[in-house]
């Protein structure tokens, strides 16, 4: 037997009935539609509906829905339903392809952005600088000062400080191992107005060693007469020797700055050389000189040489402190560019050389000092002159002699900031 259920045949089935949507009835143009119509020219012979597609009749235009759909779905220019054509146009600008770039705003803008970056950066380099600053001497314990002048004055001192030195770098700079330090160069730098002016003081001068206070002690000390002039430095230091070059000069100095043998020699180095024309070779063992003449790039250990050689000239003391002052405006001139400036590479290996030894006082700020370079540039570029101080005759202990009715007219013009007219035959 069979225990499935008698199957009874299925009735047919009902199908729903499916109403298509009737076509909308067609709108009135837009005002947007008639601008593209006049546009194209449409009822003057040009097809305004560039989007036609041939597949479809001209029955979907009367209203007649033939069930064929394109896949369109979008509302046409004419307002129709489904399987109507969308508005076809080009959404590029006229002139075709892409927006152009406002490159005016792109410019304002990058510029803004370098500024802030150099502005920055700026900031904190000088940071970075002043405070590895060696502000130690105080100016205010020199006594009966002079009065001001109109331009600002700088003592500049080349001491034979050995500190932080290696033995092996004593030997090979040819400073030898003496304790302490001592002057070996000292010049005035006058920035002024009118012109710079860097006068060289011959260390052998003859001055008077007037009566100071002690800058350690407080204790006043009475006068002691004549002396050369790198006596007063090895008495007391810095101080006192401000105090000598104001007393037998009689002009006012605003800053002091001293560097020792081996921040100038790292200088030197950091800056890639210096470039130098020797117009005559000379020799000296004692500081280890050696030169040919000709255009050379001195580095460190040569241009130590170069300004402390004394021995191999005739005039010995005067012909150093030219040399010196011929170096160290050529030093500053390489210093104070924008090759080294604005080349970090450059900069701060400079800097870091240079504030490590450098010695100024209290109120010297980084500012000052950059005017001190730019002052000595100045004078190698030709603005202003450099000199020897007046030298009249020799006196005791194989010392110069200063030719003072000259100095009082030299120091007269400085103070006045007026153009120097003084000359030194020496």
């Amino acid at each position: 037997m069979n225990d499935w259920p008698d199957a009874q045949p299925e009735g047919p089935r009902r199908m729903r009935h499916v109403q298509r949507p009737q076509v909308p009835p067609q709108q009135p143009q837009q005002p947007y539609q008639r601008q593209r119509q006049q546009q194209y020219g449409q009822g003057q012979g040009q097809d305004y509906d560039q989007g036609y597609d041939p597949s479809f009749t001209q029955a979907q235009g009367s209203g007649y829905d033939s069930g064929y759909s394109s896949g369109q779905v979008y509302g046409g220019p004419q307002g129709g339903g489904r399987g109507t054509v969308p508005p076809q146009y080009d959404p590029r600008p006229a002139s075709g392809g892409r927006p152009a770039p406002d490159w005016r705003r792109r410019i304002k803008i990058g510029s803004i952005v370098l500024l802030v970056a150099v502005v920055g950066w700026g900031a904190g380099t000088y940071a970075w600088a002043s405070s590895r600053m060696r502000n130690e001497v105080d100016l205010s314990k020199v006594i009966e000062r002079p009065s001001e002048g109109d331009c600002t004055t700088y003592l500049i001192v080349g001491s034979d400080s050995r500190e932080g030195m290696s033995d092996e770098e004593k030997k090979k700079l040819h400073t030898g191992s003496a304790e302490g330090k001592r002057t070996d160069s000292m010049m005035i730098l006058a920035a002024c107005s009118s012109g710079n002016t860097m006068v060289s003081l011959p260390r052998d001068s003859w001055v008077t060693i007037p009566s100071f206070v002690g800058s350690e002690s407080g204790k006043k000390y009475a006068a002691r007469g004549g002396s050369k002039l790198n006596a007063a430095y090895a008495m007391d230091g810095p101080e006192l020797l401000v105090r000598t070059v104001e007393f037998n000069t009689g002009l006012r100095i605003d800053h002091y700055a001293e560097i020792g043998f081996a921040g100038f020699a790292n200088i030197v180095d950091a800056l890639g050389g210096v470039e130098m024309n020797i117009e005559k070779g000379f020799k000296d063992k004692n500081s280890g000189a050696n030169f040919q003449a000709g255009t050379q790039t001195l580095n460190g250990e040569q241009a130590l040489a170069f300004v402390r050689t004394r021995y191999a000239f005739a005039e010995s003391d005067l012909a150093r402190t030219k040399n010196q002052q011929k170096f160290l405006s050529a030093l500053a001139n390489q210093a104070a560019t924008p090759g080294t400036i604005l080349n970090p590479f450059k900069l701060y290996p400079t800097l870091g050389a240079g504030l490590d030894t450098l010695i100024v006082d209290k109120d010297m700020s980084l500012y000052d000092l950059g005017k001190m370079f730019f002052a000595m540039k100045g004078i190698s570029g030709g603005d202003g002159r450099s000199m020897n101080m007046p030298i009249n005759g020799t006196a005791p202990q194989n010392s110069l002699k200063w030719d003072m009715p000259k100095v009082k007219q030299l120091v007269e013009q400085i103070r006045n900031d007026q153009p120097v007219t003084v000359t030194s035959d020496r």
